[in-house]
C-alpha cells in the first residue's frame, strides 16, 4: 500500500511553492517595502506545512535579497533602492573638469539622490595587499580615505582609497572631507599625475557579519568586492581604491577594447 506521508521531493517543492508566492506578494506590492512577511505560525497554518518547510521558504527569500531578518523582531520586506549602473563612464576626464567626482556623475547618470560619509581621513601603514598594489614596501606610510556612500538613504557602498604618501603630502586637498570639484583624480592631475588608466579586480562573496551590519544587509547577502588601480601616463599606481558594493544594488558594465 502506497504511503500517505509527502515524498522528499514534495516537501522541496512546498517550501519553494510557498517562497514563490510571498516573492510574487513583494513584487506585486501586496507585501510592501518595510512590511512585516507573515509569522512562521501563520505560514503553518496557511500551508498546513511544519515549521522546517517555513523556515526553509524564508531563507530562499533572504536569498533572494527580499527580505530581511531581524532577530527577535522576524523578518520585513527590504527596501529595494534603483539598481545602480556602475560604468567606466565615470571617469570621463570631462566629468573631473566639469566639477564632478566619479560617484556624482553616477548618480546623475542614473538617477536617486546620493550622499556621502566620511569615516575615516589620515596616515596608516600600508597593508600587504595594498602595499604590493601600490609598489612599496608594507607597512609604508600612505594616506587612507574611507567613506560610506548612501542612495536614497540606503548604504550601497563602502570604499577606502589608499595612496602614497609622497604623492599626497603637500596636496592639502587631500586631507579634507571634500577634495574639491572634480575629487581626489582631478587634484593628482593638477600636480602633475596624469591619469592614463585605471584597471579593476571584480569578485562576489558573502558579506561578513561587520559587512553587513556596515550596509544594512541580511546574514548571508552577496556583496561586490571591487578594487581599483590608477596609474599614471608613467605607469605608477598613485592610487588603489578597496571597495565593498551591497551585490543587489548594481549592475557592473565594462568596456573592452580589441588587441592585436
Amino acid at each position: 500500500m502506497a504511503s500517505s506521508e509527502p515524498t522528499v521531493s514534495a516537501k522541496a517543492k512546498k517550501y519553494l511553492q510557498i517562497a514563490d508566492d510571498l516573492a510574487a506578494e513583494i513584487k506585486a506590492g501586496i507585501l510592501a517595502p518595510g512590511a512585516p512577511v507573515p509569522s512562521e505560525a501563520e505560514l503553518m497554518q496557511r500551508y498546513g506545512v511544519a515549521s522546517g518547510t517555513v523556515r526553509n521558504a524564508i531563507a530562499e527569500l533572504r536569498t533572494a535579497q527580499l527580505i530581511e531578518t531581524y532577530h527577535g523582531r522576524g523578518s520585513f520586506v527590504r527596501y529595494r533602492p534603483p539598481v545602480q549602473h556602475r560604468s567606466s563612464d565615470r571617469f570621463r576626464r570631462a566629468h573631473r573638469k566639469a566639477g564632478k567626482a566619479a560617484y556624482l556623475a553616477e548618480t546623475e547618470a542614473s538617477g536617486g539622490t546620493l550622499s556621502v560619509t566620511v569615516l575615516f581621513i589620515g596616515p596608516i601603514e600600508a597593508p600587504a595587499d595594498i602595499a604590493e598594489r601600490l609598489q612599496i614596501p608594507a607597512g609604508t606610510r600612505v594616506l587612507a580615505r574611507r567613506r560610506r556612500y548612501f542612495r536614497n538613504g540606503v548604504p550601497t557602498e563602502e570604499a577606502t582609497s589608499y595612496l602614497p604618501w609622497d604623492v599626497v603630502k603637500d596636496i592639502p586637498e587631500m586631507f579634507a572631507e571634500n577634495p574639491g570639484g572634480g575629487g581626489i583624480y582631478q587634484r593628482l592631475e593638477e600636480c602633475g599625475f596624469t591619469l592614463a588608466k585605471y584597471e579593476e579586480t571584480v569578485r562576489a562573496r558573502l558579506a561578513t557579519k561587520a559587512e553587513a551590519v556596515a550596509l544594512a544587509l541580511s546574514p548571508g547577502a552577496a556583496v561586490i568586492h571591487l578594487v581599483r588601480e590608477a596609474i599614471t601616463t608613467t605607469g605608477r599606481v598613485v592610487e588603489v581604491c578597496d571597495t565593498l558594493m551591497a551585490a543587489d544594488h548594481f549592475v557592473l558594465t565594462y568596456q573592452a577594447a580589441v588587441i592585436d
